[in-house]
């Protein structure tokens, strides 16, 4: 009996095996942590994203290009260098190709990878195709401009060039054709929302900034976060004048939607969109450019002759 009652209490004397514990909890307890680890990794490398985008915003926004890079003096080209000032007294720099009979005076607002030195074959185009005199500037922070570019700054810069060509062919601001690419797009309308112009033209325009990264970046509240707006799509509406758009319909980083949103919300009865099948962003004027550009001048210049 004493051995029996022994055996009893103590289980090591019953050698029968038992049913053993499944090592399902312990692995699914695995997954869980290390699904946790992960979640905590996403989360900080998203917040860290977000911070660094926020804080280098401006120059994500202008990659500005410096001198010397690119052709500054080429010996083909008749043109003159200006040098000039912004509201804020910042320096700014320009070249201004003057036509000996011009039809009229044209502003041309680059884009955001660009400087005058790199737009020298495109320049002395619209001066020799159109008759036109062309003054071309750099924002500040571009080229030889000084200074650094941020939203309101760079507008300020547009205004200032602005003046300086109506000063200089003593003419009206409003009397100045207006050409925008990429992000000039968006200083052109700006000008021309506020002084009108003789004509604007818009190649590759981009809506609002926000719209052009919410595109790029759908996984980070840009629209919440960015500060610049450069938003085209709310001014262009207080602008009546003439208006030609044009754009590649397989254009990767700012999509013709955006072209297409532009021409919609203009305030002018006289506008077009003009899209351009196979090209993107950065491909090189296409030569149709040209006589699209030529078709509408000629239209609104002699309409104004008369």
């Amino acid at each position: 009996m004493l051995c029996l009652a022994n055996a009893i209490m103590d289980p090591t004397a019953d050698s029968s095996p038992g049913p053993r514990k499944s090592p399902r909890p312990r692995a699914k307890r695995r997954a869980l942590w290390f699904a946790g680890k992960l979640a905590l990794f996403l989360l900080a490398f998203w917040l860290t994203v977000a911070v660094l985008m926020v804080f280098f915003e401006e120059s994500m926004i202008f990659p500005a290009p410096r001198y010397p890079t690119g052709d500054w003096e080429p010996d083909w080209l008749e043109k003159r260098d200006v040098n000039f000032e912004s509201s804020d007294g910042t320096k700014l720099h320009g070249w201004y190709l003057e036509h000996r009979e011009p039809r009229g005076y044209l502003l041309v607002c680059h884009g955001n990878a660009e400087h005058v030195a790199y737009m020298a074959d495109f320049l002395a185009a619209l001066r020799s195709k159109y008759r036109l005199s062309v003054f071309a500037f750099d924002y500040r922070g571009y080229g030889r401009s000084e200074g650094s570019p941020y939203e309101k700054g760079v507008l300020e810069d547009g205004e200032a060039a602005l003046a300086w060509l109506a000063a200089e062919a003593g003419i009206e601001p409003s009397d100045v054709i207006l050409l925008g690419r990429s992000l000039g797009g968006a200083v052109a309308v700006d000008l021309a929302s506020r002084h009108g112009a003789r004509a604007l033209l818009l190649d590759r325009a981009f809506t609002t900034a926000p719209d052009v990264a919410a595109h790029h970046y759908r996984w980070l509240p840009v629209r919440m976060l960015m500060r610049t707006q450069l938003d085209s799509l709310s001014k262009i509406g207080r602008y009546e004048g003439p208006l030609l758009i044009t754009h590649g319909a397989d254009d990767e980083i700012v999509p013709v939607e955006h072209g297409r949103r532009l021409l919609e919300a203009a305030g002018s009865s006289d506008k077009q969109l003009i899209e351009y099948p196979g090209m993107r962003h950065n491909d090189p004027t296409p030569r149709r450019y040209w006589d699209d550009v030529g078709q509408f001048l000629d239209r609104v210049l002699d309409s104004k002759s008369q």
